[in-house]
């Protein structure tokens, strides 16, 4: 998918993702940050972060901010 300025995107998966999975991707914007899409639905919509909240999201996931809890592992 490009952006307004008519930009190809990147695309990534992450490597924890199998083929039978379904899985976010993710794509640097040129701006900086990061878009993210539905692998399931690469023509979809999209989110886009800027370069702040993205560094917040991934501060948070390394973390464990998003980690389930014992109970939520069952």
């Amino acid at each position: 998918m490009s952006d307004a300025n008519g930009t190809q995107r990147e695309w990534r998966k992450s490597t924890y993702c199998s083929a039978s999975s379904t899985c976010v991707e993710v794509a640097a914007l040129p701006e900086g940050g990061a878009a993210i899409r539905d692998g399931k639905d690469p023509q979809g919509a999209e989110l886009r972060f800027d370069a702040a909240e993205w560094a917040a999201f991934v501060a948070a996931v390394k973390a464990g901010e998003f980690d389930p809890s014992p109970a939520e592992r069952r």
